[in-house]
């Protein structure tokens, strides 16, 4: 199968308008658990719980090392889907928290990529890098990645994406307000001491800690969704007795709604939003706020 082709930003945004007019005019509805017809970004088969709550996706993975002595961060790993069949893959990038290196977090690297997405987890050039550093250190690794890696062939440069936890939380969002063309963003326990993100567009998911004393919710995850404006797309999710290093073991909870966030947002799969609105609810679940534009 050829590759399928890549729309520009505008006509992905032309491709969704029609499809509402459609359903809307045409008075369509789809039953629960049916599949419409395949947008160009879909990949591999309809999700269920089960599928997006597994420790292993569909797609079969294999990763590949980046040298430190690469430009703009300090190398790291890359997770990839072996099937070319497809077409191209949105791509992710991650950051692990401060002090930390990505072995803390890289659990979620075969994890995301055999649901068909490439990842790299970084290495940050010190870990002591600082919010800001780690942003832009996030957005280098994503250069890399479309311009210069070994997977380049299988990303779709206009399908990326960032995540990250603590002060790697804190860049997820300086990333997110710095490149306005991100499909997605992912901010875990995150850690930043600007408060104010009324600048940010790119569709944002904030996942914190119940019980998290080093980067409260209170005074971090919660004003950060605030100050996203509800004109975006965001959402915020609070895990149940969970402490600040909640991500550095394996979370069926914070897997499952990262992939359909990045699905939703990455592929335009709407196949996901049935996990995303109405609102989930769970013991794992603390509390959950979103725009949930498209229930």
């Amino acid at each position: 199968m050829q590759p399928r082709p890549t729309l520009s930003p505008r006509s992905r945004v032309i491709a969704k308008v029609g499809l509402v007019l459609t359903l809307a005019c045409g008075g369509l509805a789809a039953a629960p658990g049916a599949q419409a017809a395949a947008g160009p970004y879909e990949r591999g088969p309809a999700p269920t719980n089960s599928s997006i709550e597994a420790s292993r996706g569909p797609f079969a993975t294999a990763q590949t090392s980046v040298s430190s002595l690469v430009t703009g961060f300090g190398g790291g790993t890359i997770y990839y889907p072996t099937d070319t069949s497809q077409g191209t893959f949105g791509a992710i990038a991650i950051s692990p928290g401060y002090t930390a290196r990505w072995s803390s977090l890289s659990w979620l690297g075969p994890r995301l990529a055999s649901q068909g997405f490439v990842v790299i987890g970084i290495e940050t050039n010190t870990i002591y890098d600082q919010p800001d550093s780690r942003g832009r250190q996030l957005l280098a690794a994503l250069d890399y990645l479309v311009q210069s890696s070994s997977v380049r062939s299988r990303i779709d440069s206009s399908r990326l994406a960032v995540a990250g936890h603590s002060m790697g939380g804190g860049g997820t969002l300086e990333a997110a307000r710095s490149r306005p063309s991100l499909q997605a963003a992912i901010p875990l326990a995150p850690w930043n001491l600007t408060k104010s993100w009324s600048t940010v567009r790119v569709p944002t998911m904030i996942i914190g800690g119940e019980t998290d004393s080093i980067a409260p919710v209170s005074s971090h995850s919660e004003p950060f969704y605030s100050s996203i404006p509800a004109s975006s797309e965001k959402a915020y999710m609070e895990l149940n007795n969970a402490s600040h290093f909640f991500p550095q073991s394996p979370d069926t909870t914070m897997a499952k709604y990262m992939i359909s966030w990045m699905k939703r947002f990455i592929d335009d799969d709407t196949r996901y939003e049935q996990f995303l609105c109405p609102r989930p609810s769970g013991l794992a679940i603390e509390e959950y706020r979103d725009t949930c534009p498209h229930a």
